[in-house]
């Protein structure tokens, strides 16, 4: 029987071990064959160290790896190239540590291509030696693959100073793949984020970004047909729809992908978890959120421009671009305007969506999201509003006065409140829906019920029109031809009691 290839980005064994494997060897022959100096980026655990390491076993030659997928009857196996592999881990606190980390790699390299340098103390200098030498032995020219190229920034990117200095090592570092042009036969670098060119590819400015282009929009990730086709064995007591709801959606023009850490974390126990998720640490994305006051609704179809998607400056840090290029977010709708293309971002998937929500409540309002989450969905599943209500208030009533400050404006932070819980428990919503009246604040679905909501904030003895502007402006009708109750709830919030102070409601 074949295994399941957990924590395993080795080519090699997973074919000689038996293990499934995904095979995207087209997509590697074709960017092998179109270009020359390449750059992905992907989330992080999906699948980019194996593609790679796949890249270093065909430009070696190794022919019998690749028994039975695309590639094999159409590559020449009989030229190898010498394959200088650059995979960054380790300690990045300092400038030393990285150049240590750098003459540890370039080492590696030597010892497996069989040269040697003059210099070991020079990171640059090993780096060029190591190419030119290559191409001297082997008479051939050197295909270069680096893989997590932006590690060494994004460990410290907390610590801005350290960031840049170390973003100034890479730079370095990597202009000289351009230097020796004329010994490398191909080169590609994979990331999670793609920092500007004249931060850290000025010295690569033929580099061809392929991150967005459709035809390599599945080069990493899983999808439907592949997960069927490559686990069907596996997937006889699965329910495909559910599994789809909870890991699939990641789109990068081509099809909709799965993460390939969820779906073979899932296979091994078939039980739905936090896995991708779980893996990570957004800490630094909480501190950033905590910093700049965003109002937390925007998130869900988010529009942002090509710029958004392509730029990650240390100086100036995106909230948006951040969620994006970690995979918290990703590409739901693309649009043509006349002054350029316009991408609509949201949560890939049911894991995602409660997992990054339970977050923002730990860490922004400060409670443990079980403690209600379950009355909460009762009660809109029940349409038992006035349970909705009072959980509300409980929540409100625990939240420390100071964690208001984390979001702008009094009616924003209630908002945002009621918005992440509702996120955190799976329900499809739609934040600041737009009608031909004007925009619902907040429009909730489960199953044969919807919820119009919208929140007013009121000083003392002020009256409450929440509901009345619901009802005056007609907001139910864009939702009136369906076969499903509809709810109207008005929610007014005092800003002197920091809590609901009115609801009221009606079901049409």
């Amino acid at each position: 029987m074949k295994k399941l290839p957990i924590g395993i980005q080795n080519l090699r064994e997973i074919i000689e071990g038996n293990y499934y494997y995904v095979d995207k060897t087209k997509e590697a022959y074709e960017l092998i064959n179109t270009y020359k100096y390449t750059f992905l980026a992907r989330p992080r655990r999906f699948g980019k160290s194996l593609f790679l390491d796949t890249l270093k076993e065909i430009f070696e030659g190794n022919k019998k790896l690749f028994e039975g997928l695309y590639i094999y009857d159409k590559w020449n196996w009989d030229e190898k190239f010498p394959v200088v592999k650059i995979s960054w881990s380790g300690n990045f606190q300092t400038l030393e540590n990285l150049e240590q980390t750098a003459i540890d790699i370039f080492k590696q390299n030597q010892k497996r291509l069989g040269i040697t340098c003059d210099n070991t103390k020079d990171p640059n200098s090993c780096f060029r030696q190591l190419i030119e030498n290559s191409y001297e032995k082997y008479k051939k020219p050197v295909v270069i693959l680096v893989d997590e190229y932006d590690k060494p920034i994004l460990d410290v990117i907390d610590n801005t100073q350290q960031a840049k200095i170390n973003r100034e090592f890479l730079r370095g570092l990597y202009s000289i793949i351009k230097d020796n042009d004329q010994y490398i036969r191909f080169v590609f670098l994979t990331g999670v984020s793609k920092f500007s060119r004249a931060s850290i590819f000025s010295g690569l400015n033929m580099l061809v970004d392929i991150s967005l282009l459709p035809q390599f929009g599945n080069i990493c990730g899983i999808t439907q047909q592949e997960l069927e086709e490559t686990f069907k064995d596996l997937l006889y007591d699965v329910d495909l729809n559910e599994l789809k709801e909870w890991y699939n959606g990641y789109y990068f023009l081509k099809d909709k992908v799965y993460n390939p850490f969820d779906v073979i974390q899932f296979l091994s126990i078939k039980e739905y978890r936090n896995y991708w998720f779980a893996s990570g640490n957004p800490s630094f994305l909480i501190k950033l959120l905590k910093q700049n006051k965003y109002y937390l609704p925007k998130f869900e179809d988010l529009i942002v421009d090509q710029k958004i998607l392509d730029v990650f400056d240390i100086e100036k840090i995106d909230l948006e671009v951040l969620l994006y290029q970690a995979g918290y977010l990703t590409i739901k709708d693309v649009k043509k305007t006349p002054f350029g293309t316009q991408y609509k971002l949201y949560f890939p998937n049911k894991e995602v969506k409660i997992s990054f929500n339970d977050v923002i409540i730990d860490y922004i309002i400060g409670e443990n999201p079980a403690q209600f989450k379950l009355d909460l969905y009762n009660s809109l599943l029940n349409g038992d509003i006035d349970k909705f209500v009072e959980v509300f208030k409980r929540i409100f009533a625990n939240i420390p006065y100071t964690y208001s400050q984390f979001i702008k404006g009094y009616e924003g932070f209630y908002a945002s409140v009621v918005y992440v819980y509702l996120l955190s428990l799976g329900l499809e919503l739609v934040a600041e829906d737009i009608t031909n009246k004007g925009r619902i604040d907040l429009t909730v679905f489960i199953e044969d019920k919807i919820y119009i909501i919208e929140f007013k904030t009121v000083k003392e003895n002020e009256e409450c029109k929440a509901l009345y502007q619901i009802k005056e402006k007609n907001y139910c009708e864009k939702y009136q031809n369906q076969d499903k109750e509809i709810y109207l709830i008005g929610i007014c919030f005092s800003e002197k009691e920091k809590n609901v102070i009115n609801a009221k409601w009606e079901r049409i």
